[in-house]
């Protein structure tokens, strides 16, 4: 069976609405990452780091799915073969879109997390320091968020999708984190087809056989329409 894997990034949310961390008067821009989005920031200043957190998830309850999101979804739910989104991202835009097979890397605002357990489970609209866990009754609830200095999750079961792999897509990412960066060359390294749909090359663009510039609504879009329309789900130059 045919694979694609798609990596997305602030890029493809950025046409709904959501605030991108990177471009020039971007999260980063207004907040010092070492304050808001590492585990010394949480420690030093959790009153920040919560309502830093609530004020995102605030945002992405008001936001809606764009084309790109539902292009995704539809690629999923119509695609010969099998579709998993891997997403940078820590809204639920791409499950509002109606896509199903998605692994949020880098953790979800609409979770919480025991920093004592690691039991997970809904997050409120608005977090306190100091909320109590639901499961062990501790006060150690925290964002579900992979802070700088910690593990992506589901970084094994990513690599498995990396190496069975037959189309490698990155959408709307910047290149400049890792490990997301290095996913281009372990899928490349096992002969998958890569493209990158952005709105200019990323800082390893270099790597991709394929570019698409332009904004995701339209790029993401015309490319599942092409690829659904394709006779076969591996088609000339597909592994």
């Amino acid at each position: 069976m045919s694979k694609i894997v798609i990596l997305t990034g602030a890029g493809i949310s950025a046409e709904s609405g959501i605030e991108t961390f990177r471009a020039e008067d971007g999260l980063w821009a207004q907040h010092r990452v070492e304050d808001v989005a590492t585990p010394e920031g949480f420690a030093r200043n959790p009153e920040l780091v919560v309502s830093f957190y609530n004020a995102r998830r605030k945002q992405a309850a008001e936001v809606s799915p764009n084309a790109a999101h539902k292009a995704l979804a539809r690629l999923e739910q119509l695609y010969a073969g099998q579709v998993i989104v891997v997403t940078q991202n820590v809204d639920d835009l791409h499950e509002k879109g109606g896509s199903q097979n998605v692994m949020h890397m880098h953790g979800a605002l609409k979770s919480a997390l025991c920093a004592a357990c690691d039991h997970r489970w809904p997050a409120p609209m608005v977090m306190a320091p100091g909320d109590i866990c639901p499961k062990c009754s501790a006060p150690a609830a925290r964002p579900d968020i992979v802070w700088f200095g910690e593990m992506p999750y589901e970084m094994d079961a990513i690599f498995d999708h990396l190496a069975e792999a037959d189309i490698f897509a990155a959408i709307g990412t910047s290149g400049n984190v890792y490990p997301a960066a290095g996913f281009v060359a372990e899928a490349r390294s096992n002969g998958a087809h890569t493209i990158e749909l952005n709105l200019e090359r990323s800082a390893v663009g270099n790597q991709f056989a394929e570019h698409r510039t332009g904004p995701a609504t339209r790029t993401v879009t015309d490319w599942v329409d092409e690829l659904l329309g394709a006779k076969t789900p591996t088609r000339p130059g597909f592994r």
